[in-house]
């Protein structure tokens, strides 16, 4: 990434974070409602241990879940674009699992699960699993029948059509889904901890808020956020690697465009 498109958001970050602390100095807000940006950071410099016990139960969780979700999406997907039948009896449902609120389902996944891992992977997997699906599908959606008579013309069979076409093709579409998917996952877990535990950083946050320790609150808040972060831009790292051929063209493209304009 260069560095003219870092710089802007990291200065607006530092005056925010300066006009935070000057605000907090003042005592224009109670500690306990608003931490200052200094008693956030005491947090990571006095409690590394806790913040770091915490954080191993949801990163697990966050990526069994969206493994889980990589598998049964792709499976759902391909099952959906080999045979109508299964597409239409299967999408509707697709979209109403992402109407169902996972506090609402909160009893029911305490009572099949109960207070363990299970429960917080299967809140990863209801969050992550309909982006990939659908961003896999709407990539296989994609292929036009030209290109495929095109192949089948030079004597490819269903499969070498399947491998050498619409993979490639849906790759796309299944990054932007498994981004998203993975911004999700943190977050799933997070929720799912709030159901009940023993560890996590949903338990690390309720207990704090029940508590009125703000400022491990808003440290909980960091930690969510940079692992959220940290894992999309694995993933993006991943599509620029196997998808380079895209983004090369998609350079060229900028650049032609740029030396027209000037």
């Amino acid at each position: 990434m260069k560095a003219s498109k870092i710089i802007p958001p990291l200065i607006f970050f530092v005056f925010i974070m300066l006009i935070w602390q000057v605000v907090s100095a003042r005592n224009a807000i109670a500690f306990w409602i608003v931490p200052s940006p200094m008693e956030v950071l005491k947090v990571f410099i006095y409690s590394p241990r806790l913040i770091l016990h915490h954080l191993q139960p949801t990163l697990f969780a966050a990526l069994t879940g969206l493994l889980l979700s990589i598998i049964l999406g792709s499976i759902t997907a391909i099952a959906m674009h080999s045979y109508s039948l299964v597409k239409q009896v299967l999408y509707p449902y697709l979209v109403i699992s992402q109407t169902i609120p996972i506090i609402a389902i909160a009893p029911l996944l305490i009572i099949w699960f109960g207070y363990g891992i299970s429960s917080k992977v299967f809140a990863v997997v209801l969050m992550c699993f309909f982006p990939i699906s659908l961003g896999l599908y709407d990539g296989f959606r994609s292929v036009s029948i030209d290109q495929v008579r095109l192949l089948k013309s030079m004597g490819a069979t269903k499969y070498k059509t399947f491998t050498l076409l619409y993979i490639p093709a849906s790759l796309p579409n299944f990054f932007t889904g498994l981004k998203l998917a993975a911004t999700y996952s943190v977050m799933g877990a997070v929720i799912g901890e709030w159901l009940g535990g023993s560890a996590g950083l949903g338990i690390y946050m309720t207990r704090a808020t029940k508590a009125y320790q703000t400022a491990h609150v808003f440290a909980v808040i960091a930690v969510i956020i940079l692992l959220s972060m940290s894992l999309f831009a694995i993933v993006a790292l991943i599509d620029r690697w196997l998808l380079r051929w895209k983004y090369i063209r998609e350079d060229e493209y900028l650049e032609v465009n740029f030396q027209e304009r000037n």
